[in-house]
């Protein structure tokens, strides 16, 4: 699977220095390290595109690294090797990837890679809120621990998923986009990963079961910009604040106050990331949503989509 994906324009560095690649991957991709042979000099390329809720990168580091992580924190990594072997260790196993083999990272996964010399491998890196967000839009059932994938599948288990990456990259490197198209891709590589069968989501749909959750999801999308109340949702689904918790578990993985923030956070990301959005700055957004300690606000935001407020409406523009 000798191909390119990202283009000339995306280009970041070529034959540079692997620590210079893999400080810049630390800032746009996800925390690691790098350990390089004491002999050498190798030459590294990097090519980077961000793409809605997404980053793309393309790697090389040109010799034989090893590169480590205690944990991706919220983000997963889907890793697609074009050239070469990576050796990945986890779980008390190992395994050589080459060619045509996918791997999944989950945000709470150590990272233990060992790139060959000539080792190539395209990076989407999503947040898990994308994941998440997926599930609920599906209306599929997403598991209380969290969605998680097995680290080893084939491409051919995603039919058509290559063609459909290669045409995100033309699309992020197009010299027009627009960020709701960007979104709508992210959201159908999303989808695309839920459903491959190493994943614990369970794709029933719950619209059959459950009319008091999908009320209660339109009921907080159409009041985002108000305080709503544990007591007006366990009102308006006619149970108790103990019921209402173990429906929002249950569908949501979570309880009823972290998904009211996770909705009102993720329509400040689009808001602030769509430069037809009439915004003049992060605060005035922030209050509208009913974010009152600014700090704070940042600070989740940050660990949600993992750059500040501020950098997300300074990328639009």
């Amino acid at each position: 699977m000798d191909r390119r994906l990202l283009n000339e324009k995306s280009l970041v560095f070529a034959n540079a220095d692997p620590h210079a690649v893999s400080d810049y991957v630390n800032q746009h991709v996800g925390a690691h390290r790098i350990l390089l042979p004491n002999s050498g000099h190798p030459e590294a390329s990097l090519s980077h595109r961000a793409f809605g809720s997404l980053d793309l990168c393309q790697i090389s580091y040109g010799g034989r690294v090893h590169v480590t992580s205690p944990a991706l924190e919220t983000l997963y990594h889907l890793q697609i090797l074009l050239r070469g072997h990576c050796l990945w260790r986890g779980r008390g196993e190992e395994h050589y990837f080459t060619p045509g083999e996918l791997l999944l990272i989950n945000p709470d996964d150590p990272v233990d890679l060992t790139y060959s010399d000539d080792c190539e491998k395209f990076i989407v890196k999503l947040p898990a809120t994308l994941l998440d967000k997926a599930c609920s839009e599906n209306q599929w059932r997403h598991p209380g621990e969290g969605v998680r994938f097995a680290p080893r599948h084939r491409l051919e288990e995603l039919d058509g998923f290559v063609n459909l990456i290669s045409l995100v990259c033309q699309e992020a490197e197009a010299e027009q986009t627009i960020p709701q198209v960007q979104e709508h891709f992210a959201k159908i590589i999303a989808s695309k990963l839920l459903g491959l069968q190493g994943s614990n989501v369970s794709r029933e749909p719950l619209t059959a079961g459950c009319p008091s959750f999908e009320r209660l999801v339109e009921f907080i999308d159409n009041n985002l910009k108000q305080d709503i109340s544990l007591e007006q949702l366990a009102e308006l689904a006619h149970m108790s604040a103990r019921s209402l918790y173990a429906l929002f578990e249950k569908h949501a993985g979570t309880t009823p106050k972290h998904y009211i923030r996770q909705r009102k956070l993720e329509t400040i990301h689009a808001r602030l990331s769509d430069p037809r959005a009439a915004v003049r700055n992060v605060t005035e957004v922030a209050l509208d949503y009913g974010f009152l300690h600014l700090g704070r606000f940042s600070e989740c935001y940050k660990s949600t989509f993992g750059e500040l407020p501020s950098d997300t409406l300074r990328r639009r523009n």
